[in-house]
Parts: C-alpha cells; sequence; structure tokens
C-alpha cells in the first residue's frame, strides 16, 4: 500500500495543546465541575481535580489548540526538499482559520493529498475538528469525514 503512495501527496501535521486555563484555579466553576467529573476516570484516589489539571491539554473541551506544524516533502527534478510551515500565536481561533484556509489551498490544487500524523487519526484530526468546531471555523472537507 505505501508503495502506491507519492511522498509529495502527504502533508505532515503535528499539533501542540495546552490546558484553556493556565492554573486549576482560575478555572470558571462550571468547568471545574466538568474536570471533576472528567478526570474521576484517570486521577488515582490520593489525586484531586486540581493535581491533574495539567492534563487538560490532551481533552479538546478542556484543551485548546497553541501549535500546528505541517510539512510537505517537494521533488523538482533531482532535488528534494522539505517544506515546514508552523500556525501559532495568542488566539486559537487564528490558528485555526489560517490552518484551514491552507488546508483548503493544498487539497484544491492536488486532490490526492493525504494527511499523516503520529496517532492523527485518534487524536490529531478529531482534536483539530472539535475546535474548530467550538470556535466556529468551518471544517475543511479533508476533516470533515
Amino acid at each position: 500500500m505505501l508503495d502506491n503512495i507519492k511522498t509529495e501527496n502527504v502533508l505532515f501535521l503535528d499539533i501542540e495543546t495546552v490546558p484553556l486555563y493556565e492554573s486549576f484555579d482560575s478555572v470558571p466553576d462550571t468547568f471545574k465541575e466538568l474536570w471533576e467529573k472528567k478526570s474521576a476516570y484517570f486521577r488515582d484516589e490520593n489525586q484531586s481535580a486540581s493535581d491533574v489539571y495539567q492534563r487538560a491539554g490532551i481533552y479538546s473541551e478542556f484543551g485548546k489548540i497553541i501549535c500546528i506544524s505541517v510539512g510537505i516533502l517537494i521533488t523538482k527534478g533531482e532535488k528534494k526538499a522539505f517544506r515546514l510551515k508552523s500556525f501559532f500565536g495568542e488566539y486559537e481561533k487564528i490558528i485555526l482559520e489560517e490552518f484551514a484556509q491552507m488546508l483548503k489551498k493544498y487539497h484544491a490544487s492536488n486532490s490526492d493529498l493525504q494527511l499523516c500524523a503520529h496517532n492523527g487519526k485518534e487524536f490529531d484530526y478529531p482534536y483539530i475538528a472539535r475546535r474548530m468546531l467550538i470556535n466556529g471555523v468551518k471544517l475543511p472537507k479533508m476533516l470533515d469525514t
């Protein structure tokens, strides 16, 4: 199967996430209650929700994306290169909008484009899609499956 995929058609990506709030103390009461319930599934008996809040970033409802990095292999004649672009900044919505615009542009010019990420189907792609929905960003076709 891999022999049939052209490397120029693969867009590699990785995301970096953090909790929505800097500390558990700054979390609004409603979110604190929700985090108490969510974290009860994985925290030890002697741990509080506050103790494990640093893990909130891996859950899209309690975290946010601070960086999306993408890379693509390019071949021009005998030369090969790797182009890398990172979307980052203070505002997650802007990061997501710029990433969506780039995906739309690349997919329009190459309908064979495929995404590749370590654990992408289980983490990166659903996380990006959920955060786009939360932020009111239209899902690109490549993620709307």
